[in-house]
């Protein structure tokens, strides 16, 4: 397994990822635990996030990213809120998980918005695959109360048919709100193009 503590920047997840989120710090400690001693993995990271939740993103090998989420599970401690499973990842939702943000927005600007960490990850790959889009951001958990965020951008009818595929791939009660927007204003897009963080645009010096 390698290091860990690998900057978030630079993650590399081929050709599978799995991401676990526990409502209990102690229980996800547990089960990563298991996890990492049951398979051999690439990559793993995990931590707290708000409120008060806990997550583990693994990747690597499929088999091996499998069969640790099964140790994650079994070993839950009846904390598992959600998880995800996706054993052919999109390069673009590797990269966007790591911070990576795509700063033009072209045309139009979908955006959909998750009760958890693992259905947004679900939904940015869902429509990245699917459409001729491009991903903005993704946003998870800190600074959202637990919640996911995904922005698409792209041709009207592309943008369309990403939060279509998206929204139709996440499961009862994981979807917050999503929308389209057929032609963003400028101003609108150049706020978001900098940073979608309120505290960030107006100089608040915090950590969250």
């Amino acid at each position: 397994m390698t290091d860990p503590m690998i900057p978030k920047k630079n993650l590399i997840i081929e050709p599978a990822l799995a991401l676990l989120e526990f409502s209990s710090v102690a229980a996800g400690v547990f089960a990563g635990d298991a996890m990492v001693k049951r398979a051999q993995l690439d990559v793993i990271h995990a931590g707290t996030v708000q409120p008060g939740r806990y997550l583990i993103l693994i990747g690597g090998n499929v088999a091996e990213v499998e069969e640790a989420l099964k140790a994650g599970q079994e070993n839950a401690l009846d904390s598992l809120i959600d998880y995800i499973f996706l054993p052919g990842v999109h390069p673009d939702v590797v990269r966007a998980i790591g911070g990576g943000r795509e700063t033009r927005i072209n045309d139009a600007l979908g955006i959909v918005e998750t009760l958890t960490v693992p259905s947004a990850i679900q939904a940015a790959d869902k429509g990245i695959k699917g459409a001729q889009v491009s991903l903005v951001e993704i946003r998870l958990a800190d600074g959202l109360n637990g919640k996911g965020l995904v922005f698409f951008t792209g041709l009207v009818s592309d943008v369309e048919a990403a939060i279509e595929l998206s929204t139709g791939s996440l499961q009862t009660g994981q979807l917050v709100k999503q929308v389209v927007i057929a032609k963003l204003h400028a101003e609108m897009a150049a706020l978001i193009q900098s940073n979608s963080r309120f505290g960030t645009q107006v100089g608040w010096n915090f950590k969250e």
